[in-house]
């Protein structure tokens, strides 16, 4: 146990991973020593960010809480904080359940985490942050909560109703991020889609992404978890005109089926989809697209799943990550549905889902062997150097295998020229 240390343990998105690198910049300005995800803890503080979205990250949860709980018990750390999604929902219960936990905080109210260690919270330093990724890309929110009403999501019952940020504030943190290194921009939310219309009673991402590029220093910008429903169509032309901005969108859609859209909750058609999806490619061509599909969700029939197989067929999304429906109490399924499908049939469904993606992944990917490409080095191997372009996001998305015929820098750009590929990778040399 190292006195004076504090180590934090992020679980679930990266949303949670903001919040955390903002409560390690005023740990480190008030003197601790700080470590996150460490391999082996030995802090004497250790204070773990909690996800409750879904089952399986609940249970996660739960567990890394209680293997704290147990070397606290050992005397392996003097004091043990959770926070984070699922302690604003449970924390009541978990306090009961687990005591001991010296305190449990919720999404927004961590920062008093500071004050009750005896030191000072500093409002100086409220928009900086001890990155917990690499030097030159960061994570960006830009809001917090969400106004969807989507029949499976918890989100809104933990998080609130929908918050912007201030433009004013975000070109502000970027300028302070740019200062520090950083050239990569992953701009999230829970909903990208809807920013600005409580601040400004109007979508106001396409202007706030405009001037985010107009600032010196920002290298490539990023975004992630668009709606479909009421998309900002602007948002097509700052791609198009500003290069620094990534022909990437990640747009979770979820379904295709007309039925299971209604039943969702999801305020759009199918054919509406398809048209939207069609003006994303023919305005910004090359654009790459990311989504998210939800198997197994009450009602969803052979024949609705049937239907998204041949979606995604037709479709032929670069990129595309799916999960089975999980009931979540509080939700509109939980009070209006039953979670009636085998979670054997769940995970079959998922399963063809998939294979189906890699087939098409692969596809894509062999179409790229031979040509050119920007990559930003990430980091280095015992046999290659790691890149991405601009259409693989951090941690989701496919990386490129680059071989060693000369030295690369972390975190500088390069043209590559893609050799071969692979179903989810690319590999390449130095052009």
């Amino acid at each position: 146990m190292i006195k004076n240390k504090i180590d934090i343990i992020t679980l679930g998105c990266s949303k949670n991973l903001v919040d955390s690198e903002l409560l390690m910049r005023q740990f480190t300005a008030n003197g601790y020593t700080v470590e996150h995800d460490p391999q082996h803890s030995k802090g004497e503080i250790v204070v773990i960010n909690t996800c409750g979205f879904i089952g399986d990250a609940k249970e996660e949860s739960i567990n890394t809480i209680l293997s704290f709980a147990k070397a606290k018990k050992q005397k392996k750390l003097k004091k043990l904080f959770v926070m984070g999604c699922l302690s604003e929902r449970y924390r009541q219960e978990l306090a009961e359940e687990i005591p001991e936990v010296d305190r449990f905080y919720g999404k927004f109210d961590w920062k008093t985490l500071v004050t009750d260690l005896g030191k000072s919270y500093r409002c100086d330093l409220r928009l900086d942050r001890t990155l917990a990724t690499p030097h030159h890309y960061a994570y960006l929110k830009i809001s917090e909560g969400c106004d969807r009403t989507c029949s499976y999501c918890s989100i809104p019952l933990i998080t609130g109703k929908y918050a912007s940020r201030p433009m004013e504030e975000i070109e502000e943190e970027v300028r302070l991020l740019v200062n520090k290194g950083v050239k990569e921009f992953q701009l999230i939310a829970q909903d990208l889609t809807y920013y600005g219309m409580d601040l400004y009673k109007k979508m106001m991402l396409p202007e706030l992404v405009e001037r985010m590029a107009d600032i010196k220093g920002v290298e490539w910008i990023r975004l992630h978890y668009a709606h479909p429903a009421h998309f900002p169509m602007d948002l097509l032309r700052v791609m198009r005109e500003y290069d620094n901005v990534c022909n990437y969108l990640d747009i979770a859609l979820q379904h295709i089926s007309n039925r299971m859209l209604k039943m969702m909750r999801r305020n759009i058609t199918k054919q509406e989809t398809i048209e939207l999806i069609h003006r994303f490619r023919e305005e910004v061509p090359g654009i790459h697209l990311r989504t998210t599909m939800m198997v197994g969700h009450p009602g969803e029939t052979d024949e609705d799943f049937a239907e998204l197989l041949e979606f995604v067929q037709q479709t032929r999304f670069e990129r595309l990550g799916a999960f089975p429906y999980s009931h979540e109490e509080g939700t509109y399924s939980d009070k209006h549905y039953t979670d009636t499908i085998p979670a054997e049939t769940k995970q079959k469904r998922m399963d063809m889902l998939m294979n189906l993606q890699e087939e098409i992944s692969l596809s894509i990917n062999e179409a790229k062997v031979g040509k050119t490409l920007k990559v930003m080095i990430d980091r280095e191997e015992p046999d290659y150097f790691i890149g991405r372009t601009e259409f693989d996001s951090p941690e989701v998305d496919g990386e490129v295998l680059i071989e060693k015929n000369r030295p690369l820098e972390t975190g500088s750009f390069y043209e590559v020229n893609i050799t071969s590929a692979l179903p989810f990778d690319l590999m390449a040399k130095t052009a």
